[in-house]
């Protein structure tokens, strides 16, 4: 009895900011109690009057009070509402909730776009990542420490943070050069920190989930040390994701080592309850395939009653898909997973000024070739849509444009 006295006391603690909307709060229920005592009486009339403009004041005083009084609560567990209307933030809230169920596939700064426009319709999203990254900031600590590759993760977790912008900024910051860490990102050792804290790279996922406050969840295609194999068409193989697009050769298929990892059974979960499956945008060999060469993740896909869509990337990848067309891409994940994984393939059909395109021409990236008649051949519905745009002279998925195409397929539902 004596703890659950001292628990309550600490809501008046110094600082806290709730005592002076409890002391308000209350002092409109006194008003109420006071001018509802004698309303009833067959007093004079001035007083009667009077009696109902306290008993008015004290309601408006006690709506005034809780309503501060929840704000506070909210500015405590919901950081990046303050300021922000109590009705807003609950209106909110509860349209995300009752969004679509929507899983994503894939990985790279694509699907981190994808996720960033989704998370202004629905909070129902699960992104299913790979983690067959071995190049860069994640391939060093995964060498060093021995954790799954935390690079694709941490775009997808900064993707659906509804955390300050601040706080994004944090997990995306990156050392330089001259620092001990060079090359490194903050939100990678983050992660990298809270897994040997943990020792269990899942639960380090969720418990930076809950600091970035997510509107959805992130999940590992599988929790298995995999490494991703190349075979190119001369017969040739490279292991290792980061290796693959340099070696500039046709792909003939790729594989992970070990062959068949375990799927992560809340990827599973997510696929079977989801009403729509979006597989990309993203590099095709090394983003989006990795995941479905996890067995039980093709396979839940397969007998899905989810609407599948594949998003097609704008521009060919030199190293990876040099000369494809849009039906070169879906023939390359049917090839490596199940032919009833897509019912749908988004493709561009928004213009990108030439000037663009010379530059991109010197890399070897090409606009990918709408082959409507080859697409419709292979048993894939083609939506046509303009979601292209061009930041920094370079072409970007317009995240918004995205968001409202894929959301769109709920009608077929």
């Amino acid at each position: 009895m004596k703890a659950d006295s001292a628990d309550i006391l600490k809501w008046f603690y110094p600082g806290i900011g709730i005592k002076r909307w409890v002391a308000l709060s209350a002092f409109g229920v006194i008003l109420l109690i006071l001018g509802t005592a004698n309303l009833r009486s067959e007093e004079f009339w001035l007083i009667q009057i009077l009696d109902a403009l306290i008993v008015i004041s004290g309601i408006i005083i006690l709506i005034l009070g809780v309503k501060r009084m929840m704000r506070s609560f909210i500015a405590i567990f919901i950081p990046s509402s303050r300021g922000t209307e109590l009705i807003d933030i609950l209106y909110q809230k509860k349209q995300l909730s009752r969004g679509p169920r929507i899983v994503t596939v894939g990985g790279g700064t694509g699907l981190s776009v994808l996720l960033s426009g989704l998370k202004n319709y629905t909070s129902n999203i699960s992104a299913v990542v790979t983690v067959a990254d071995s190049g860069g900031s994640s391939g060093r600590l995964r060498q060093q420490f021995d954790v799954l590759p935390p690079g694709d993760i941490r775009n997808c977790l900064v993707a659906l943070a509804d955390a300050p912008t601040l706080m994004r900024d944090l997990f995306q910051f990156r050392f330089d050069a001259n620092s001990e860490f060079s090359g490194h990102s903050f939100g990678n050792l983050f992660i990298t920190v809270m897994t040997r804290l943990t020792g269990d790279f899942e639960k380090a996922i969720k418990e930076t989930s809950k600091v970035l406050a997510l509107r959805g969840q992130v999940i590992p295609s599988t929790l298995g040390d995999v490494t991703l194999v190349a075979h190119y068409s001369d017969g040739s193989m490279v292991v290792g994701e980061d290796q693959i697009p340099r070696a500039r050769k046709s792909i003939n298929r790729v594989s992970l080592t070990p062959e068949q990892p375990l799927a992560t059974p809340d990827a599973l979960k997510a696929i079977k309850e989801a009403q729509i499956i979006v597989l990309g945008p993203g590099s095709l060999y090394t983003s989006i395939i990795p995941n479905l060469l996890v067995k039980e993740i093709t396979e839940e896909i397969a007998k899905s009653e989810a609407i599948k869509v594949y998003v097609c990337n704008v521009m060919t990848q030199p190293g990876e898909t040099d000369g494809y067309s849009v039906s070169d891409h879906i023939k390359a994940l049917l090839k490596h997973s199940h032919e009833q994984i897509l019912d749908y393939c988004v493709v561009n059909n928004g213009e990108v000024p030439s000037e663009i395109l010379k530059r991109y021409s010197q890399d070897n990236s090409l606009l990918v070739v709408n082959d409507r008649k080859k697409i419709e051949n292979l048993g894939v519905r083609v939506v046509e849509e303009d979601f292209s745009m061009i930041a920094d002279g370079v072409i970007r998925h317009d995240a918004e444009k995205l968001a409202k195409i894929i959301l769109s397929f709920i009608e077929e539902i």
